[in-house]
């Protein structure tokens, strides 16, 4: 620990980052800046990578730091900066603390994880005696429901600014996990040199202190926010932060030699001072292929040999059958005849899944349309009686058809919560058709389940382990034992990255921070990854499966439309419909391979640009195999009772569907079990026998089930979001931190 917190900022190590998130609109960001930079016997140096920061170099106290500042209305510049940062400061108003946009950006930061960090409240001098001590008490109050135990640094002169500092210097450093494990850098300048091709891409010179672990030059690099790219080469430049005297000395002695001399020996020295650490190797260099192609003649057959087609003959005479067709028919014409049990056909279409699994809920959407059919002429009438010159009222009109759509969402979760994965049977198409990709199991629990089993065709394209975690365990401890060549921590560098797009480039001069993290092996291949999250309590809108979300990974953002299903220790797991605000849930979707421990946020974007923060979580694992089923329940009402006897309808509505579905165990609301014995009729009513004498007000189930795969939604590239309106009022929220 001694050592650990004695290299940081020192001449040996980087640079202590320290980030400043104001939280409130009138928190005084500027007023913290000039009394940091006020310091005795220290250099002040502007900081070139981002607007607004600065470095503070302490020969005296022989440390060095480097502050950038950052807003809490851009969501991104938070979370990107709080990934890299050693500490965060946060300048809390003197009378309110936070306002709505700093209350979500500490959510966020507390689900993504959080640094060191400490508590300054600069101003609140111009308050009278009285009203500094109550607003000193009610921030003291708000302060600790969010920080427990956390000091709060008045910030009005320079002495309570070097208490801050010390304090910065001294305190625990606290460890993020997914940022310990690889090397990572904040860029503090950037060169864009523009390919012979197109000057669309390029190399980018990225120059910045290594902090985490060592930089191997071939390894891949991930750019927070851009993607994942190769390095051709890694340079040590001269350190311009360095605490050492003699730097200041031969300054000093080439400014007494002549100006001619002194350009050409500076030019000279430079070029000479700029050493090549190392060159990317091709044969060791890490690939870039995220996918695998797949080979559509790998599952050919050879020519099938002389025994195996006797056996195939032999086969079909076994399983011949009699049908009966017109005179004059040849034995091909009536090989292609079906009986009408084989009627049907299989649809791999994942939208018209969507289609089969919602009956209940298009049932749903038709009552809202006639409902909405019926009130359109009093909405009508109502136009044409008022009229109205002021604009607010046709802008708030325009908000109608979101109300509309959001209240049918809530109808679709009340009835999922009042009828879970029931479903009506429909009239016009056979039950055997519409859910023949379905089946019955005698247990949801202990019944077996292929996971190979009718795989799509995404899963030829992803990568997966033959073990997850002893692959995980044997990466980690060839990072704690063995020393990798390359660029050690806290040596200052320029990593030359291959293949950049501009778009990089210009961001950076726009004032957004560059962060760049290195890869571990294979974590630039697709997979199947899985997430543990808890709904925010500060989300109470309904959330679809499948609608896309985007996601705070680790050191990744990106958009896919995921899978909720149950958290459970089964090796099958239900499928959920909407995200459940009382329970864990597991999200699935494809994205690229993450070595846990990381942290999760997942967003849901609105309408106008913002970003709402709906669950928070970890990563569970990368596991093509976790079994997500699908559950229909098809119900019926008791007809007719006796002993253990009872004839039940509306389950099925023609006698095909009763022998069809006869093998499938039935059970009630109220505990029954049972099993049909026979249609009764044509139009699917059928005897079934219980374990015991059926009530009337009870209801007859039948459980079927399908296995579901998320779909191949994942991109990259998230939009910036528009950052929050800041609002007074802010309601206490808890949560959990993240470790």
């Amino acid at each position: 620990v001694l050592a650990e917190k004695r290299s940081l900022g020192s001449r040996d190590g980087p640079p202590h980052l320290v980030v400043l998130v104001p939280l409130h609109g009138r928190a005084a960001a500027h007023d913290t800046l000039r009394l940091l930079q006020s310091q005795d016997s220290a250099v002040v140096r502007m900081d070139e990578g981002r607007a607004g920061g600065f470095v503070l170099l302490c020969p005296r106290l022989k440390q060095r730091w480097r502050f950038v500042t950052a807003q809490a209305g851009d969501l991104h510049a938070v979370l990107d900066l709080a990934k890299v940062a050693d500490s965060l400061l946060f300048i809390l108003d003197p009378a309110d603390g936070w306002d709505s946009a700093g209350e979500h950006c500490l959510s966020c930061l507390f689900a993504q994880g959080l640094p060191s960090y400490a508590l300054a409240v600069p101003g609140g001098t111009d308050l009278p005696p009285k009203k500094r001590i109550d607003a000193r008490k009610k921030l003291a109050k708000a302060i600790e429901k969010r920080f427990p135990e956390a000091k709060v640094f008045p910030l009005n002169t320079e002495q309570e600014s070097s208490l801050l500092l010390r304090h910065l210097a001294t305190q625990k450093q606290r460890h993020l996990a997914f940022r310990d494990r690889r090397a990572h850098l904040l860029a503090c300048a950037a060169e864009f040199v523009p390919s012979q091709e197109s000057e669309l891409v390029g190399t980018l010179k990225v120059s910045g202190f290594v902090r985490g672990q060592t930089l191997d030059v071939n390894s891949l690099v991930h750019i927070v926010g851009h993607g994942d790219f190769q390095m051709s080469q890694v340079d040590a430049p001269p350190d311009p932060l360095s605490l050492n005297p003699r730097v200041v000395k031969g300054q000093k002695r080439s400014q007494d030699m002549e100006v001619q001399d002194d350009s050409v020996n500076g030019t000279d020295e430079m070029e000479e001072d700029v050493k090549v650490l190392m060159k990317a190797d091709p044969n060791k260099q890490e690939s870039l292929q995220s996918e695998v192609v797949p080979d559509p003649m790998e599952g050919e057959q050879t020519w099938p040999t002389e025994e195996e087609l006797q056996e195939a003959e032999a086969s079909l005479k076994a399983n011949s059958r009699v049908v009966k067709v017109p005179k004059g028919t040849s034995k091909y014409q009536a090989a292609w005849i079906v009986d009408d049990g084989e009627e049907g056909s299989q649809e791999d279409d994942d939208e018209d899944d969507d289609i089969d699994d919602d009956m209940m809920e298009e049932a749903v959407s038709q009552e809202g349309e006639s409902s909405a059919e019926e009130e359109e002429p009093a909405e009508e009438e109502c136009e044409t009686m008022t009229v109205s010159e002021c604009l607010r009222d046709e802008q708030y009109d325009e908000k109608v058809e979101d109300d509309e759509q959001m209240l049918e969402r809530y109808k679709q979760e009340r009835m999922d919560e009042m009828f879970p994965d029931e479903v009506d049977t429909p009239r016009d198409v056979p039950a055997r058709v519409r859910f023949q990709k379905y089946r019955g199991l005698k247990s949801f629990r202990t019944s077996p389940w292929d996971p190979k089993e009718n795989l799509p065709r995404d899963y030829a394209r992803i990568f997966q382990f033959q073990d997850f975690s002893r692959t995980r365990k044997h990466l980690f401890r060839q990072i704690e034992k063995e020393e990798t060549e390359g660029a050690s921590v806290g040596w200052y560098v320029t990593l030359y990255v291959c293949n950049v797009p501009v778009s990089v480039m210009e961001s950076f001069k726009e004032g957004r921070p560059l962060v760049l993290f290195s890869l571990l092996p294979h974590e630039q291949k697709m997979s199947v990854l899985n997430f543990l999250v808890h709904r925010h309590p500060s989300n109470s809108e309904p959330v679809r499966a499948k609608e896309e979300l985007i996601f705070h990974c680790g050191f990744r953002r990106f958009r896919a439309s995921p899978l909720f299903s149950q958290h459970t220790s089964a090796d099958k797991h239900k499928l959920e419909r909407f995200l459940r605000p009382d329970a864990a849930l597991v999200v699935t979707v494809y994205a690229p391979i993450t070595f846990p421990p990381a942290s999760v946020l997942l967003f849901k974007q609105r309408s106008n640009g913002m970003h709402d923060l709906i669950a928070t979580g970890s990563l569970l694992s990368v596991d093509p195999d976790r079994i997500v089923i699908k559950r229909l329940v098809l119900s019926g009402h008791p007809f007719k009772i006796f002993t253990k006897m009872a004839v039940v309808r509306y389950m099925f509505f023609n006698r095909e569907d009763v022998m069809w579905f006869k093998p499938v165990e039935l059970r009630t609301k109220w505990g029954r079990r049972g099993h049909i014995k026979e249609p009764l009729g044509t139009h699917g009513h059928m005897k079934c026998h219980f374990d015991g004498q059926l009530k009337s007000q009870d209801t007859v189930l039948l459980n079927l089930y399908k296995r579901v795969f998320p779909k191949w939604t994942y991109d990259p590239h998230v939009p910036e979001p528009v950052p929050w309106v800041r609002s007074e009022s802010v309601l206490p929220v808890q949560e959990v931190e993240m470790e």
